[in-house]
């Protein structure tokens, strides 16, 4: 595959799990986090929040910088939770979010959601690689070794 496939592919990956998890919580908190019956009006939101995560939510965390380092990265949780709400507001009568606490619990829902989905498919940005324990030394006692001077 080319690697503009495999941006495209990795962006259609992404943009449905972000579907999958905004659909999970409008389903968790129905009276709070609401769109209308079509799919699309769904899409539009995911493909939106996935946007304005792209875009300015770097922003959003260098400004907030200061309150992340204090509060030990919670603080992310409080900047999705803004641009699900501001979503929520741009496409009012497609998508809505009742108030800012809906949006709190809608963005924990969707972060688990996308952590979880993300790294079953294997689309994770952290991965973990375990190294072998070290072997014994090569030559032990022999004039391969590190020289200290007494």
């Amino acid at each position: 595959m080319s690697p503009q496939t495999q941006k495209a592919v990795r962006f259609l990956q992404s943009w449905v799990i972000n579907t999958a998890a905004v659909l999970v919580a409008a389903a968790i908190l129905h009276n709070h986090i609401t769109y209308e019956d079509k799919l699309e009006n769904l899409l539009i939101a995911s493909l939106l929040l996935g946007i304005l995560n792209a875009f300015v939510r770097p922003i959003l965390m260098l400004i907030a910088l200061p309150l992340l380092i204090f509060t030990l990265g919670l603080f992310t949780l409080v900047i999705n939770a803004l641009l699900l709400y501001f979503v929520g507001q741009l496409l009012d009568p497609r998508f809505h979010v009742d108030r800012f606490r809906y949006a709190i619990v809608g963005a924990l829902i969707i972060s688990v959601i996308s952590i979880a989905l993300n790294v079953l498919t294997g689309n994770a940005r952290v991965s973990v690689q375990r190294r072998p324990p070290p072997g014994p030394p090569k030559n032990p006692g022999g004039g391969d070794g590190p020289v200290i001077d007494v």
